[in-house]
C-alpha cells in the first residue's frame, strides 16, 4: 500500500513551511490539489486493474467448479460401467480442480480484501479533496484580504498627514483669495452700474430747485 502511504503523506505535509519559502500560497494550494488529483487517478487506475482481477480469478473459480462437476459425473459413471481406470482419472483430476479451486477462492477473498481496502482509502481521498478544494478557495479570499490589509498600513505608513493638512490649508487660502476677488469685482460691478443713475437723480433735484427758484424771482 505504498500508493496510500505517498498520498498520507501529501495531505499531512506541514504546509505552512511551504508557504514561507512560496511567494504566493494560493499558487501553492493548487499545485497541491493537482498532487493529490494525480494521486487519486493513480488509485482508481490500480482499483480498476484490481477489479479487472477480481473477475478473471471469478471466471476461473465458475470454470473449476463446472470442471469439478463434470469430473464428478465422469467418475460416477466409469464405476457405474466398471471401467475402474476412467473412473480413477477422472477422480484424480476432480481432487486436482478442488485443489485449484480452493487456492483460487484464497485468492479471490484476498483480492476482494484488498480492493474493498483500496476503495475505502480512495473514497476518504474523494472527501480529502473536497474540503481541500473548498479550504482552498477559503485560503484565497484570505490571502486577499491579507494582501489588501497589507498594502492599506503601507499606504498609510507612507502618507504623511500633516503634509496634506498644510497643502489643504494653501488651497483654502487660495479659495479665499478667489472669493475675495469675486466679491470686489462684484462690488465695482454694482457701483458703476449705480453711478449714472445718482447723477440722474442729482440732476433732477438740482432742476427742480432752479425751477422753484425762477417761480418765486417771476
Amino acid at each position: 500500500m505504498g500508493l496510500f502511504r505517498r498520498v498520507k503523506t501529501i495531505i499531512l505535509a506541514d504546509l505552512h513551511e511551504l508557504v514561507d519559502q512560496w511567494e504566493d500560497p494560493v499558487a501553492l494550494t493548487k499545485q497541491y490539489l493537482r498532487e493529490l488529483q494525480e494521486q487519486i487517478e493513480t488509485a482508481q487506475r490500480s482499483i480498476a486493474q484490481q477489479m479487472a482481477l477480481e473477475q478473471r480469478y471469478a471466471s476461473l473459480i465458475a470454470h473449476v467448479k463446472t470442471m469439478i462437476e463434470k469430473r464428478t459425473r465422469q467418475a460416477k459413471l466409469a464405476l457405474e460401467r466398471n471401467e475402474e481406470a476412467i473412473a480413477k482419472l477422472a477422480l484424480r483430476e476432480k481432487l486436482m480442480y478442488e485443489k485449484k479451486l480452493s487456492a483460487y477462492q484464497q485468492q479471490y477473498e484476498t483480492l476482494q480484501e484488498k480492493t474493498t481496502y483500496m476503495s475505502e482509502q480512495l473514497n476518504k481521498l474523494y472527501e480529502k479533496y473536497e474540503e481541500l478544494s473548498a479550504k482552498q478557495w477559503e485560503l484565497h479570499a484570505r490571502a486577499n484580504a491579507a494582501k489588501t490589509i497589507k498594502d492599506i498600513n503601507t499606504t498609510l505608513a507612507s502618507f504623511h498627514p500633516e503634509q496634506a493638512l498644510r497643502g489643504f490649508a494653501r488651497m483654502e487660502e487660495r479659495v479665499f483669495a478667489l472669493e475675495a476677488e469675486a466679491n470686489a469685482s462684484r462690488r465695482f460691478l454694482e457701483s458703476a452700474h449705480a453711478f449714472p443713475s445718482t447723477i440722474d437723480e442729482e440732476v433732477e433735484t438740482e432742476l427742480a430747485k432752479w425751477k422753484e427758484a425762477q417761480a418765486k424771482n417771476a
